[in-house]
């Protein structure tokens, strides 16, 4: 069959295709959407349904190729992208709001905001800096490094090993504006006007190395000299970093640019509340790891967040959840996951975060132990300062919430 394209929106409705059985199979198999034979069309190998899960973006999986709309406007979603990048930024900023049409996909979107923040960056000419080399050359540079030369050369004049500081803009700040503009140029999708300035943007980082796909991307740090660079770094880790997907998933290739919701959620809900409790004393834990629910801590558990008073009683714990999760036979699995949770920090109260219209707000008491599970819905779709405010509220819950009756976990300690 030919090339396939498909739009489909986060968590929608089951839709009826037609796709040749490999295809279907592929797609089931990606993790990406779900995908089962149409139950309508009985003994038809090529009658699929596909449903969207909690990726958006674009993805090319077998012959088909997937666009995939949050429900979230576009403007609203940048807006969590961008705090979950850098909380600080967005606080200095006029509220992190981000001016795109409603009109316009995901993809398109991110290459259009990310080539006015490049060039924007690169205004005043590329930032070069001193950039630190070891290397074998004919002709001494910088430093030689005797111990080096030994090693290797056994007393041989020539090549020499040398070090030496060279002022460049070979440097990783613009490592990661070639590398984020290399990812984009490969996608489809991309609006041609956009397309040409990322073209002209290759161009201008002509003399940068290219990043070596699939290593860890290199760090670099803030800086009084690189500030204009802040806001195009950021936004090319979001390409590069999580919202890059280039993997194999059993023996399916997934090419493309996904978000997964559920992450960006559970990121921005935690960064948030750990912003605003810093003015409040104690610290907060992100996935904390060295929780285990039985007596010889062979049980571990993962709260994603976890609040701790300034002696290191656990104070509150919350998971953030985008959609409620309802297995068959267990639909109630969230609040199983937040009572253990509890059990395991012996606090009498948890919190539970959701999107708003994925869970309403309620309040549970829970029989024989004692221990209140608050359900809060978050509204997404509302102005920055709207959103953060709902946040500060539900912080100051956790800040009236009874501490442990007892020091059952200590932050740092070692499990099994």
């Amino acid at each position: 069959m030919t090339d396939t394209s498909l739009r489909l929106t986060e968590y929608g409705r089951w839709q009826a295709v037609r796709l040749s059985a490999a295809t279907g199979q592929a797609l089931a198999a990606s993790g990406v959407v779900e995908a089962r034979p149409d139950a309508d069309v009985p003994g038809d190998p090529t009658c699929w349904q596909i449903r969207a899960l909690n990726y958006v973006g674009v993805a090319r999986i077998h012959d088909t190729e997937l666009r995939i709309a949050p429900k979230l406007p576009i403007r609203r979603l940048f807006f969590l992208l961008g705090y979950v990048a850098d909380p600080y930024g967005v606080k200095r900023s006029d509220g992190g709001e981000v001016q795109v049409g409603e009109d316009i996909d995901l993809l398109p979107a991110i290459a259009h905001t990310f080539e006015r923040l490049a060039e924007r960056a690169l205004r005043q000419g590329l930032l070069q800096g001193y950039r630190h080399t070891e290397e074998s050359t004919a002709v001494v540079l910088g430093r030689i490094r005797e111990t080096e030369q030994l090693r290797r050369r056994f007393g041989l004049a020539l090549p020499v090993e040398v070090s030496y500081d060279e002022f460049t803009a070979d440097i990783v700040e613009n490592r990661l504006l070639l590398a984020a503009t290399l990812r984009l140029l490969r996608l489809p999708g991309v609006h041609p006007d956009v397309r040409k300035r990322l073209l002209a943007l290759r161009a201008r980082l002509a003399g940068v190395g290219v990043l070596t796909p699939g290593h860890l991307l290199p760090r670099w740090r803030p800086s009084r000299l690189n500030a204009r660079y802040h806001p195009a770094l950021r936004f090319a880790e979001l390409i590069l970093n999580s919202a890059s997907v280039e993997h194999q998933q059993g023996a399916v290739r997934i090419d493309g640019f996904l978000f997964d919701m559920n992450k960006v959620f559970e990121d921005f809900v935690c960064l948030a509340l750990r912003e605003v409790l810093r003015e409040r004393g104690g610290c907060a834990e992100l996935q904390a790891r060295h929780i285990h629910l039985d007596a010889a801590e062979t049980i571990r558990v993962k709260p994603d967040f976890v609040w701790y008073d300034e002696s290191g009683r656990p104070r509150a714990v919350v998971d953030a959840k985008y959609k409620a999760e309802r297995p068959g036979g267990f639909p109630d699995a969230d609040l199983y996951q937040i009572l253990a949770y509890c059990t395991a920090l012996h606090l009498p109260t948890g919190h539970l975060v959701y999107a708003k219209g994925n869970a309403p707000r309620a309040t549970h008491f829970i029989r024989n132990a004692g221990i209140h599970i608050q359900q809060h819905s978050l509204d997404l779709d509302q102005a920055p300062a709207g959103l953060l405010a709902d946040l500060a509220g539900i912080a100051a819950l956790l800040e009236d919430s009874e501490p442990a009756v007892e020091i059952r976990v200590l932050r740092g300690e070692e499990g099994s």
